[in-house]
């Protein structure tokens, strides 16, 4: 089940191991290594978890709620008016992943995620003007993703990928807990602003974000390793990783695998959160004790993807996945029934470790089983499907809430959607392993899977 390395003496991008003696494969030996390699990447770990915290995606979410009462007293307009703007946020940053991870191809990390940043701030700030059009306020929103889009995920776990190798699960889980510093810091700061000064100045503190705190901080350390292909003429020739290109990962069943599982999973994470309070409000619980649940889930996603991350340094990666993304089956029979409030939190804790899990699994899996030739295309597509789905889910469990007057039918739905999008990653079998040869396209798109190793 362990990962490093091949049975036939290549690495997972398919370079000769160096010779080492045995105690270079030692269990304390390989741990030696993941720490220098997490000690000396440091710098980009922080830009990462900086920008992932308050890039295009990280706190559009977590901020939205604090604007609801001050929006609906201002415009009359409903609190599902209001929060519809998160469809504009996130699916429209969905459809704009792949072209940002073009011109990541194309330009780089660096450029694309600093650029990023600037347009998340302009897209807030114009929030601030918004007018009693509530078309005004999601054209806000549509800026933030649009002109944000180089600041989502695709940028950061790119430069993950790219640059750790021993510890890159545990990697990407630091980087992408940065929307756990985003659910823990936005909150009460944006409450804060609106309290003393307004909700248009609630917006204007929330566009410093992204410039005052995560730009600085890229700008300094976000220096990835150089993936932008040379300018046409300028006698540089290209060095493509191993690995897959675009169009080849979207032929492999794999992809088609993975985007079913991440949409099955969003769909059923991104219907829970906004019922927990509520459902649990209507048995009987105080506000308090309902949002000391959800707080569980919240403190449990940081934990899920550092948790995930180290054991698939360590283990076949789609084992790990169906034993986390499977449990919030149980989680949602549990918040079915009239249970002891232990039960609730607990259920909240499987719920949270899931949603921790997915978006460090899914860049996990791009490189492993596609290669960094087009990681950041190939990635961006599979995220476009959460994105998607993370902006369709509320709406359409709300929809299902209006018509049967219960939320057990969104519980029992999103049960469902857990019991497909966990067990089915166990298809995706051993890892492949991609030779230079394969990226200049002189062999078959895709080494058979025995070649790898579990």
């Amino acid at each position: 089940m362990s990962q490093s390395g091949s049975s036939v003496g290549t690495c997972e991008l398919g370079r000769p191991l160096p010779t080492a003696s045995p105690e270079a494969h030692t269990p304390h030996a390989t741990v030696a290594a993941e720490q220098a390699e997490l000690i000396g990447g440091w710098r980009l770990l922080l830009a990462c978890v900086a920008g992932v915290a308050f890039g295009s995606i990280g706190f559009a979410t977590y901020s939205i709620g604090a604007f609801v009462k001050p929006l609906e007293a201002e415009f009359g307009w409903s609190r599902a008016d209001v929060q519809g703007a998160i469809l504009f946020s996130m699916g429209l940053g969905g459809i704009a992943a792949p072209l940002a991870g073009m011109l990541i191809d194309r330009f780089g990390a660096r450029l694309i995620a600093l650029t990023g940043l600037i347009g998340a701030g302009i897209g807030f700030l114009s929030a601030a003007w918004a007018t009693s059009s509530i078309w005004t306020f999601y054209l806000a929103y549509a800026l933030v993703a649009c002109l944000g889009a180089g600041s989502g995920p695709v940028s950061w776990t790119r430069a993950i990928a790219g640059q750790f190798q021993k510890s890159r699960g545990l990697a990407l889980g630091l980087a992408l807990s940065g929307t756990g510093v985003s659910a823990i810091f936005v909150p009460p700061y944006v409450v804060s602003l609106i309290e003393s000064f307004g909700w248009r100045i609630g917006f204007v503190g929330l566009s410093l974000l992204p410039v005052a705190i995560a730009l600085p901080i890229a700008y300094l350390f976000f220096r990835p390793r150089d993936t932008a292909m040379p300018k046409p003429g300028s006698g540089v020739q290209a060095t493509q990783q191993p690995g897959l290109t675009a169009l080849e990962a979207l032929r492999s069943y794999r992809f088609w695998v993975l985007m079913l599982s991440i949409i099955a999973m969003y769909l059923g994470i991104t219907g829970i959160i906004p019922n927990l309070i509520p459902a649990l409000t209507d048995r009987g619980y105080s506000p308090s004790a309902a949002a000391a649940v959800q707080s569980v889930f919240g403190l449990a996603v940081i934990f899920g993807r550092l948790l995930v991350g180290w054991l698939i340094d360590r283990y076949w990666a789609p084992a790990v996945a169906a034993a986390v993304l499977t449990p919030p089956v149980v989680a949602c029979i549990i918040f079915l029934n009239d249970v002891p409030y232990a039960a609730y939190l607990f259920a909240a804790l499987l719920a949270g470790m899931a949603a921790g899990a997915e978006l460090d699994l899914l860049a996990f899996f791009t490189a492993r089983y596609f290669g960094l030739r087009s990681y950041a295309r190939t990635y961006s597509l599979l995220y476009a499907g959460v994105a998607v789905a993370a902006g369709i889910g509320p709406a359409a469990f709300a929809y299902v809430y209006e018509m049967t007057g219960s939320y057990n039918a969104s519980f029992t739905l999103a049960a469902i959607l857990f019991a497909i999008g966990g067990p089915c990653v166990l298809t995706l079998g051993r890892y492949p392993s991609f030779t230079q040869a394969q990226s200049a396209g002189a062999a078959p798109a895709e080494i058979t899977a025995g070649r790898g190793k579990r």
